[in-house]
């Protein structure tokens, strides 16, 4: 088993890195809140005091952070443990960030004999709790198939996409059509409710109709339909508004950049951007629903 620094312990790192824990792994993690770092350590973890402590010891390197301008600070800038990392490190960057942020520290890495890839995930909060994910990788094959046991460990399926930063490019796209689903599973719910259906008969017609969708049958976010999805629960514990707008913000700079037309994926940032300046931004992001609907639901 692995020697594995794990570095941000929000709703997706802390149950990744207690499924590595279970798969036997011995884990050295850090994080700002001291609440992730109880927990963590409840669970068999050993708590470090700041991010280079964390990875003095360590055979593999993990983050989870929440954008570009953390990764970057985290391995470049403030806190700058590239330095303090042993040379043939594997380092696995799960944080979902612009690509040519994820090229820039993959190029500093390689310079100091570090391998490392950028391997954003798929699958919410539920999937990382069950160590169901699905991982979008981008870097070298070697380092790739190097990673594999690591992330078989937190998940169920593992996609190559190519060299660094494709991984980010790929999940990038994959989040821009789960903003979209979202916000139009969420705007027909709120048009059937408001003509008089009940929101658990509607979701089971469209389930079995050509409106299926992954937000409709897995992640609902019709209060009461599902259980054990932030819906459920107040829209609390999930992926944050804030992070959808900001993988939507990543879209939009990627389209700009390539000169590509995303009217929809635009059309869902601009939502977000609303829901999130009305107070919501840390509500999961299936509460888009409380911004369609007639009147809030939850």
């Amino acid at each position: 088993m692995s020697r594995i620094a794990f570095i941000g312990l929000g709703n997706m790192g802390a149950p990744m890195a207690v499924n590595l824990i279970k798969a036997g792994h011995q884990l050295t993690v850090f994080d700002l809140s001291t609440v992730a770092l109880a927990r963590l350590s409840d669970a068999g973890g050993t708590v470090a005091n700041s991010a280079v402590a964390s990875v003095l010891d360590a055979e593999i390197v993990i983050s989870m952070l929440p954008a570009s301008s953390h990764v970057e600070s985290l391995y470049l800038g403030d806190q700058e443990i590239l330095s303090s990392i042993a040379p043939g490190t594997l380092i696995i960057d799960c944080s979902t960030i612009a690509p040519q942020s994820a090229r820039k520290v993959a190029t500093a890495a390689a310079a100091r004999g570090l391998a490392m890839i950028d391997a954003p995930v798929s699958g919410g909060t539920v999937g990382a709790a069950a160590g169901s994910l699905t991982f979008i990788v981008g870097g070298p094959t070697e380092v790739v198939e190097r990673a594999r046991p690591i992330l078989n460990a937190m998940g169920k399926n593992i996609f190559h996409a190519g060299d660094s930063g494709t991984g980010q490019t790929a999940k990038i796209c994959n989040n821009m059509l789960l903003g979209i689903l979202m916000t139009g599973t969420a705007e027909a719910l709120a048009l059937g409710v408001a003509n008089g259906l009940d929101p658990k008969v509607l979701s089971d017609i469209m389930s079995k109709s050509s409106g299926r969708n992954w937000a409709l049958d897995v992640y609902n976010p019709f209060p009461g339909v599902m259980d054990n999805v932030p819906a459920a629960r107040a829209y609390a514990g999930g992926f944050g508004v804030d992070l959808m707008l900001k993988d939507l913000g990543l879209a939009a700079e990627s389209a700009l950049a390539s000169r590509a037309a995303i009217p929809l994926g635009e059309l869902s940032r601009n939502l977000y951007s609303l829901h999130s300046q009305a107070g919501s931004g840390s509500l999961d992001f299936s509460s888009i629903l409380n911004l369609l609907a007639p009147k809030k639901v939850n």
